[in-house]
């Protein structure tokens, strides 16, 4: 028996879904250059470009070819196709982004936090920089992506508060806080994993499908991606390390975060690293900086070598403000490097990986929802 012809509701559709995406990785094409781009006929790219101005999606740019031959008009994405809201909550501040589907940033904003401010004034600043956004960006805000400095539920999208974190903003209702602003979902991850992401999408693991990122600044944190995919754990808290035992400066055995204590380097009243005096005396040149160096390098190593044994990486990835520092990461992979399991360590390479993270995955969305928005999907 012959399978069944799909339907002419199920080719628009596909053909739609074609022009849109060939549209969205560039920034204008004419209709032969889309039925060059998707190979599709003309006259069937033609039908699909006019039902989609008809609905909104694409837009004549008033733009020609020029040159001998037919006159061709240049199409594109139409601004009321709208962006995504980026944003990152952070130690420093709220900085925020509206990104349109072809990955542009169309407008920022940024509101400064200190490290104790506290929920209200980080709900605050959440919520004036999408208002600000979504009053200057082309479009709505369709969706929001947002990258919190604090442990994420991922059933909910509220941040956990939990003993000792670092950065206490309690437990922030991003979700909540965005829907005045924002018309669709709003998505929220811990920033470790969003950088994890970054780097295995165009940064030093580019290729590899399991790797472990270690995220060593004013707080410790650790994502696992295993098998291409960050693994979050039942309630979203996969890779919170800070309380895991390791090696101390005195040899014993005590939590990773309380290593920062011994060695004073925490900020007053606080489980924050103290990051700049943390590498100020790593630098320093002197036997105080070697033995500090080797000290952090142990106890690095330790936590480590937990997350091999669980998490059975074949490389290990180490970010944060000084986990990039090249004294710690040579310092690490040549610890690292005499336990029993020993990996390829490396230092993260992009500048803002958490940023970066939740943009690639905010295009895909808004992607996905303006193909979705283009008619009823097809019938299976």
């Amino acid at each position: 028996m012959a399978p069944p012809k799909p339907s002419l509701e199920m080719l628009r559709s596909l053909t739609d879904e074609n022009v849109l995406r060939a549209l969205m990785t560039h920034p204008r094409l004419t209709r032969a250059e889309i039925a060059a781009h998707t190979g599709i006929s003309k006259p069937t790219i033609s039908d699909s470009v006019q039902r989609l101005a008809d609905a909104g999606l694409v837009a004549d740019t008033g733009e020609r070819t020029a040159g001998r031959g037919r006159v061709g008009t240049y199409y594109a994405l139409a601004p009321g196709t709208g962006t995504a809201l980026v944003a990152a909550i952070t130690p420093y501040g709220v900085r925020a982004e509206a990104v349109d589907a072809h990955g542009t940033v169309r407008e920022q904003a940024h509101i400064p936090l200190g490290r104790s401010d506290g929920p209200e004034p980080a709900a605050a600043a959440l919520a004036r920089v999408a208002a600000d956004l979504g009053g200057r960006a082309p479009g709505a805000l369709r969706i929001a992506v947002v990258s919190a400095a604090d442990p994420v539920d991922r059933t909910t999208g509220r941040l956990v508060q939990l003993p000792d974190a670092p950065f206490l903003v309690g437990e922030l209702d991003p979700p909540s806080l965005l829907a005045p602003h924002v018309e669709g979902p709003v998505l929220v991850d811990n920033d470790v994993n969003w950088a994890a992401r970054a780097e295995r999408d165009h940064g030093c693991a580019v290729g590899v499908d399991d790797f472990v990122y270690l995220h060593l600044g004013q707080g410790l944190g650790c994502a696992v991606v295993n098998d291409g995919h960050v693994r979050r754990g039942h309630h979203g808290l996969a890779g919170e390390i800070a309380h895991l035992y390791t090696v101390g400066p005195d040899g014993t055995a005590m939590h990773f975060t309380d290593v920062f204590a011994a060695l004073g380097l925490r900020h007053a009243h606080s489980t924050a690293i103290d990051t700049d005096a943390l590498i100020a005396r790593l630098t320093d040149g002197s036997d105080q900086a070697r033995r500090l160096s080797t000290a952090v390098a142990r106890a690095v190593s330790g936590v480590l070598a937990a997350a091999v044994s669980l998490a059975d990486p074949s490389m290990i990835v180490i970010g944060g403000e000084w986990g990039t520092q090249e004294s710690i990461t040579a310092a690490v992979a040549e610890h690292f490097g005499q336990t029993p399991r020993p990996l390829p360590v490396s230092a993260a390479t992009l500048p803002s990986p958490d940023l970066d993270g939740a943009r690639t995955k905010a295009v895909e969305e808004l992607r996905s929802l303006i193909v979705r928005t283009a008619g009823p999907a097809p019938q299976q």
